[in-house]
């Protein structure tokens, strides 16, 4: 895998990632107002993002473990970094809901 293809892996992570993160902080809004209506489609489209994020990291996972030399560069990094904290941000965001449910009484 050649340079130019870990920095587009890079950049579809970032933005799968962006995606879940900008659907994530959405369903936090709503649900800190007493919204909960939009709760599961947030968290699906959220849930689909990261899953196409994690696609494209299994990607380069896959050739790393099947032998192949992997260069990565920063864009890649910087790709896993948002992964990352999005995945936690997914966690947190439930704890969200179920705190935000009690405080309305939901």
């Amino acid at each position: 895998m050649n340079k130019e293809e870990m920095n587009m892996l890079g950049f579809q992570i970032v933005a799968y990632a962006g995606d879940a993160r900008s659907s994530l902080l959405k369903l936090i809004r709503e649900v800190r107002s007493g919204e909960f209506q939009n709760v599961e489609t947030l968290l699906a489209e959220a849930d689909a993002s990261l899953k196409q994020a994690h696609n494209a990291q299994t990607e380069v996972l896959a050739k790393e473990a099947g032998g192949e030399d992997v260069e990565l560069g920063f864009i890649f990094i910087h790709g896993q970094d948002h992964l990352m904290t999005t995945i936690l941000l997914r966690e947190l965001a439930e704890d969200f809901v179920n705190l935000y449910k009690e405080k309305y009484n939901k």
